[in-house]
């Protein structure tokens, strides 16, 4: 029997030990004020009031992105492509609002312990009533937030190498036309000029 208890105590342990906050995906755009505003809330307070947190930003305008930004909307259920969308666990959330940072937070709370919840609670309101100083105390942090390198897709290199020489031979193509004109009218100038002094003769 005490074999059987203390089998259950070690099973009991294991799974408290691996409790933690449900880690955030943000999909946005550079160019998006709601996904501005949701960034601001997260690193100004999730990360610290979360110390497990970990937070990926993923930029949709990469090309790299796209595919993992459309399987996301799928799997999220989402018919538009509106951004930020966030990623939480087995959540998903879509645009921002100050309204929403409680859901936020029971999202990244839902496999969280007891313990862990009370040391969320503390932290908010230390932030609440000092955040520069908590901030700074926990000045670590911000390395929770990380901007994920968009994997190269086959041949973008090439492609983008293609572009540019064809841009380059578009603008050396306008300038020349621009020569030949000059030329031509230079040609007629001098032609004129010499016409006019042989008459004169």
């Amino acid at each position: 029997m005490k074999k059987l208890s203390m089998l259950g105590a070690i099973a009991g342990a294991m799974f408290v030990g691996s409790a933690y906050a449900a880690d955030i995906t943000v999909y946005h755009m550079p160019t998006c004020p709601h996904c501005h505003h949701a960034r601001d809330f997260i690193s100004n307070n999730l990360i610290y009031e979360y110390p497990e947190l970990k937070v990926t930003l993923v930029d949709v305008t990469d090309a790299g992105n796209r595919e993992e930004f459309m399987a996301t909307l799928k799997k999220c259920e989402y018919e538009s492509g509106g951004v930020p969308v966030l990623v939480i666990g087995e959540k998903c959330f879509q645009g921002f609002a100050d309204s929403m940072a409680d859901d936020l937070r029971t999202a990244v709370e839902a496999d969280m312990t007891d313990e862990q919840k009370s040391t969320a609670k503390e932290n908010k309101k230390a932030l609440a009533a000092n955040a520069d100083a908590f901030k700074q105390e926990h000045e670590d942090r911000k390395n929770a937030i990380i901007e994920r390198e968009a994997p190269k897709t086959e041949g973008a290199d090439d492609d983008a190498e293609k572009k540019n020489n064809e841009v380059k031979s578009a603008k050396k193509g306008d300038s020349s036309w621009v020569f030949y004109v000059i030329l031509i009218a230079l040609v007629f100038g001098l032609g004129f000029v010499l016409t006019r002094k042989g008459n004169k003769k």
